[in-house]
């Protein structure tokens, strides 16, 4: 199935609301030449901090296409919390809800090499978020268009999120990464599932083994990279209905955000009512424009990025009201070891 592109995206007059329950993280990424060995010290190309959290990353990525965001998650009383918030802020991104917990703030570690991305995450503050504090968001949850989840934060929470969302006819988009505890809880509800290849074959032995299921009329979204995604609308008369859509070529700088920039884009899209086959046809043109900037959040795209000719790797000064290098050269804070 060929698909022409005609991306629909916010426009002064139409800006979906999208509400993100999800993680804030500080990301300290290393560059190596390869991964170490068992008890091997390896030297980094280099290093650098960044703002992230697949939550807050989401957020970003839908206010840089037009979206109205509101994000809900927790951060520590410390210097890279403020630092978080700040960030969010400078985007337009509402974060009355965005509350100080008694924790570190989120912290991620990212390896790059040539060939690959690997994460560790500290959840901090991230694990302090609990249902009470999403239900006080609930007004926010049940205007939105889309509410946006990933596995970042503690499923009871997502769970809370994903049951207001539902009963207020706001579309589910979840992203579970990582796959966990929060997969089984929120999926069943979700309207939209978007895995990469490992998560999905995590999901797939999830419900082989009748922990969860996708709901009938839900869509299944696999990312496969470089070869774009495959998009799966449930089944008629025994027959798969689904398509795969092809991701621009690109040369990768850093995969970190991919997902996320993915993730987003297809939840504006769907928000202000595509099909899923052309919401993926613009997540993936915002996946590929994202690995070719270092960082989650700096590799974002906006819209005006992803629909002029020049492709997904322009360059996006002057395209915000935001000053993105202002935001980006804000010192980073140091990052206090309890």
């Amino acid at each position: 199935m060929t698909i022409e592109f005609h991306p629909q995206l916010p426009t002064d007059s139409v800006a979906p609301r999208i509400a993100v329950v999800g993680s804030l993280n500080a990301d300290l990424t290393v560059w190596v030449p390869r991964r170490p060995g068992s008890d091997e010290t390896l030297h980094a190309d280099r290093a650098a901090w960044f703002r992230g959290g697949k939550g807050a990353n989401q957020a970003v990525g839908a206010a840089r296409l037009g979206a109205q965001v509101v994000m809900i998650g927790r951060v520590g009383d410390d210097e890279q919390g403020r630092w978080l918030r700040a960030g969010l802020e400078a985007e337009g991104i509402d974060c009355r809800h965005v509350a100080p917990a008694p924790d570190t703030t989120g912290l991620a570690v990212i390896t790059v090499d040539d060939t690959d991305v690997s994460i560790i995450v500290a959840a901090g503050a991230n694990a302090w978020l609990d249902p009470d504090g999403v239900t006080e968001a609930s007004g926010e949850i049940s205007a939105a268009d889309a509410l946006l989840l990933q596995g970042e934060v503690g499923a009871a929470a997502a769970y809370a999120a994903a049951r207001i969302a539902r009963a207020n006819q706001t579309l589910v988009v979840f992203n579970p990464a990582p796959y966990n505890d929060v997969a089984p809880m929120v999926v069943p509800l979700a309207d939209v599932v978007i895995v990469n290849r490992q998560e999905s074959a995590q999901l797939q032995a999830h419900r082989d083994g009748g922990m969860c299921d996708l709901r009938p009329d839900a869509v299944l979204v696999e990312t496969r990279g470089e070869h774009g995604c495959a998009v799966h609308l449930g089944s008629v008369g025994g027959q798969d209905r689904g398509v795969e859509v092809a991701a621009p070529k690109v040369t990768v700088r850093d995969a970190t955000g991919a997902g996320d920039a993915f993730a987003a884009a297809f939840a504006v899209s769907m928000a202000l009512g595509s099909d899923p086959a052309a919401a993926a046809e613009l997540a993936v043109r915002a996946g590929a424009a994202a690995v070719t900037v270092d960082g989650a959040q700096p590799s974002l795209p906006t819209a005006a990025q992803l629909t002029r000719p020049s492709g997904p790797a322009a360059s996006r000064r002057g395209e915000r009201d935001v000053d993105s290098e202002a935001v980006a050269r804000q010192a980073v804070p140091r990052y206090e070891v309890p």
